[in-house]
């Protein structure tokens, strides 16, 4: 799957050590067949990230004060 700038991504950490890092795709320095992009991390720091097969995927974001589905249906009416 190819990222465009912009994407927010999380790197999936190749140590049971790590916690999976996020950040965003700065630029798209080479695409497909094999992409590498410049990440800026949560942290701060930027690095060059070539991702193995499924190692880097989509953050999804949810939207600032939508209520989820289930607070919805525990919800008692006042």
């Amino acid at each position: 799957m190819a990222f465009e700038v912009g994407t927010h991504v999380i790197a999936e950490s190749e140590s049971t050590d790590r916690h999976p890092r996020s950040g965003v795709v700065e630029e798209v320095v080479r695409g497909d067949p094999s992409p590498r992009y410049r990440i800026r991390w949560d942290d701060g720091h930027e690095s060059i990230y070539t991702p193995a097969s499924g190692a880097l995927r989509v953050q999804k974001r949810g939207r600032a004060g939508k209520r989820s589905r289930r607070e919805s249906l525990t919800e008692t009416p006042s």
